[in-house]
């Protein structure tokens, strides 16, 4: 069949390594520039100006320019989403990277995917939300109920405001590690931020770790898994 998405050219962008790992790179939310992208790539600025231009044509990625600087970031929620989904078929196929670093526990428990909380406290609190009826699964999608806007609000996070945004309030979102769903959308996002801004945890730089401090687990465990 020749009719339909074009999979075959999208597939083909991602799947160079270069490329890949610089999309992978961009996964921690951040705008990166081509010298920074290109060390994460392990290639030469001319050849990761090459493939950046590729990304961008091809729609994967954005270009944000400030001052004489640019920066490269993801296009949309769902080319992060699209990735995180590659990365989970890959640990479950078994195609994992040979070199383990001691970042990979940290990594597991708690990161970033894009924007919003991953890993094992990631996938906690969806499946939280879901048991308390915070979130309701329809035909495909997921609601926020009435009790989860009450409980979202409490934590101070207003979903109205968030609703009025092009991006999905509530989203799934394939975990790679834990391989069940964490929480996406501009929900998602909200709730990270205000993790951040309460000063619970903060990201490790130069990885997606989230390291979470020893009272700003005691806070998520009390307030966002026992309401």
């Amino acid at each position: 069949m020749k009719e339909g998405p074009d999979i075959a050219h999208i597939a083909a962008l991602i799947g160079e390594p270069a490329r890949a790992n610089m999309l992978t790179a961009l996964m921690t939310g951040q705008a990166l520039t081509a010298s920074e992208l290109a060390a994460e790539a392990g290639v030469m600025l001319p050849t990761a100006s090459s493939h950046l231009a590729k990304l961008q044509a091809g729609g994967l990625l954005t270009l944000r320019k400030q001052g004489r600087h640019k920066y490269f970031a993801l296009a949309s929620d769902e080319v992060a989403k699209v990735l995180e989904g590659l990365m989970g078929l890959a640990a479950g196929s078994g195609h994992l990277r040979t070199r383990r670093g001691p970042k990979d526990a940290a990594l597991k428990k708690a990161r970033v995917c894009y924007n919003h909380l991953a890993g094992e406290m990631g996938t906690r609190l969806y499946r939280h939300f879901m048991a308390a009826g915070y979130l309701q699964a329809e035909t495909g999608t997921l609601r926020l109920t009435d009790a989860g806007r009450q409980f979202v609000r409490g934590f101070g996070v207003e979903p109205d405001s968030l609703a009025r945004g092009r991006v999905p309030l509530c989203r799934e979102c394939l975990d790679w590690s834990e391989r069940t769903s964490h929480l996406a959308g501009s929900l998602g996002r909200a709730l990270y931020t205000r993790i951040e801004d309460l000063g619970w945890a903060h990201r490790d730089a130069g990885t997606r770790a989230v390291i979470f401090s020893a009272r700003g687990e005691q806070e998520f465990e009390r307030r966002l898994l026992r309401g």
